[in-house]
């Protein structure tokens, strides 16, 4: 039974971001055909899409991902010194939320300092 299990994780897995790429394409379609309906231009279109875009994301993902990974170390190593199984998810779960505040933060006062310029 285990086995079987074992096979079908990955399958399922795979049908599940292979889903989730598919409805995120469908619906940028769905968008831009909706744009097209109302009328707007080539000129228009390219500029809505354009303003939709973060110049930012990647810092911000970044920045979520390495407060993710600290606070998975951190929760790791409370675990062994005190030998309590609650500061691993603690740990994540506190330290992505910082990470998510400072990308938000962050990306705020970038965008800001990118609309002055």
């Amino acid at each position: 039974m285990e086995g079987v299990v074992a096979v079908f994780v990955p399958i399922i897995i795979t049908l599940v971001v292979g889903m989730i790429v598919l409805t995120g394409m469908y619906f940028d379609s769905k968008a831009k055909q909706m744009l097209i309906e109302k009328g707007l231009s080539t000129a228009e279109i390219k500029e809505f899409l354009h303003k939709k875009k973060d110049a930012h994301l990647l810092l911000k993902i970044g920045i979520i991902m390495t407060f993710f990974g600290l606070g998975l170390g951190l929760g790791l190593f409370l675990e062994d010194a005190t030998t309590k199984k609650y500061f691993v998810p603690l740990a994540i779960f506190v330290a992505t939320g910082i990470g998510f505040i400072l990308a938000n933060k962050y990306g705020n006062k970038k965008e800001s300092s990118s609309e002055v310029n």
